[in-house]
């Protein structure tokens, strides 16, 4: 089979990959900061005195880490309305799945951290008259940081990947807009190889930074 690979409709639309590139980027920049909030409360939550909040929290926890991010991501979108009545739109959805289903996994490095701090740092903190919020805050997160951050620069990364699938339900990201235009041209394998590198170019610095940062980190340790 004679084919001649054809990138013009690649050239001639660039601006529109580049508002997709805007999108994820949003996408992104919204849902990982949430995740990572949401999560902490979580773990905090899985550390209750309170066995019903302690189950609440671990049920969350095993209930989004355990369901496909695609079909949360579809639940939100067309099932939520009729659940609530509230039609949400496809970016809100998108963010919703995006950030709850991440959250469930920074929930548990948060977890992890936290427990691999001795107690007597919170039993001493709470000694010298500290609340539980400025333990966390000036006690227990300034210590375990450094041994989670290559496990959330990790989940950043995966967060990147996962924003994809908001083209599901039409949000114009990257990868709504490369199948757009390869509907548009019929030109998928130009256009969708296109794709893929401008994925490469914006998730593989992170990816290789994390590397890094967990080499040396594993260096320091020893």
């Amino acid at each position: 089979m004679d084919f001649t690979w054809d990138f013009s409709a690649v050239l001639q639309h660039w601006p529109v990959l580049l508002k997709g590139v805007g999108v994820t980027a949003g996408l992104w920049a919204v849902a990982f900061p949430s995740a990572m909030a949401i999560g902490l409360l979580i773990a905090l939550g899985a550390r209750s005195k309170s066995r019903l909040v302690g189950a609440a929290t671990r049920g969350y926890m095993e209930l989004f880490r355990n369901i496909p991010i695609l079909i949360q991501l579809v639940w939100f979108f067309y099932a939520f309305p009729i659940l609530t009545g509230w039609q949400l739109t496809p970016y809100v959805a998108a963010l919703l799945a995006l950030s709850l289903n991440a959250s469930a996994y920074c929930s548990e490095i948060f977890r992890g951290g936290i427990a691999s701090l001795p107690a007597g740092q919170w039993e001493g903190a709470r000694a010298l008259g500290m609340r539980r919020v400025q333990v966390l805050r000036r006690v227990v997160l300034p210590q375990v940081l450094k041994r989670m951050l290559p496990a959330f620069t990790n989940r950043g990364i995966e967060l990147a990947k996962n924003t994809s699938i908001a083209s599901v339900i039409a949000v114009h990201e990257l990868m709504y807009q490369g199948r757009a235009l390869s509907a548009a041209y019929y030109r998928p394998l130009e256009i969708l190889t296109a794709v893929a590198v401008v994925y490469f170019v914006l998730i593989y610095p992170g990816a290789y930074a994390a590397s890094r940062l967990e080499k040396r980190l594993a260096l320091r340790s020893h």
